[in-house]
């Protein structure tokens, strides 16, 4: 993917902004609602979202697995969590949460932004290795399965 391009994906859960916020930024869990995501810790001694922390996000898809360690861009409580991802010395992506009260709930929207194009190796692995034929589609399909995750973790909890 080249520099600019962004993807998102936006539901409504019946819950309060903040709650659904505090789910999404607990990123020991991210394992349980993306498809990629297979495990995450806070590192340096993070114990929960904060401007300039850092996490460490294992990830999987098919056979490849990968991990990055991003930094924590913004952390506003119940309404915006966003961090980035580097690679090679470069920031690469920027992946945001925003929060908006809507309809007694909220509404949630994941998206994505390429800050620098992906390296070629990487674009390699996911065509060839991967068999992704448009990882900007096989990301937003991601996002919004994992938002039905969350939505589905965050209301039952609430019954």
């Amino acid at each position: 993917m080249k520099k600019g391009t962004t993807g998102s994906a936006t539901i409504h859960i019946d819950a309060p902004p903040e709650k659904v916020y505090g789910v999404v930024t607990d990123v020991t869990r991210m394992g349980e609602w993306s498809p990629e995501t297979v495990k995450g810790e806070w590192l340096d001694g993070a114990t929960g979202p904060a401007v300039g922390a850092r996490f460490k996000g294992t990830n999987r898809k098919g056979l490849v697995r990968w991990s990055t360690k991003p930094r924590v861009l913004a952390a506003d409580e119940g309404r915006e969590f966003a961090f980035v991802t580097e690679t090679g010395g470069k920031e690469l992506t920027k992946w945001t949460y925003r929060f908006e009260p809507e309809s007694g709930g909220a509404k949630v929207t994941e998206s994505f932004e390429m800050l620098n194009d992906v390296p070629s190796v990487i674009t390699f692995a996911e065509k060839y290795i991967m068999r992704i034929k448009d990882r900007k589609a096989d990301l937003e399909q991601n996002m919004a399965k994992t938002l039905e995750r969350i939505k589905a973790a965050v209301e039952g909890s609430a019954a």
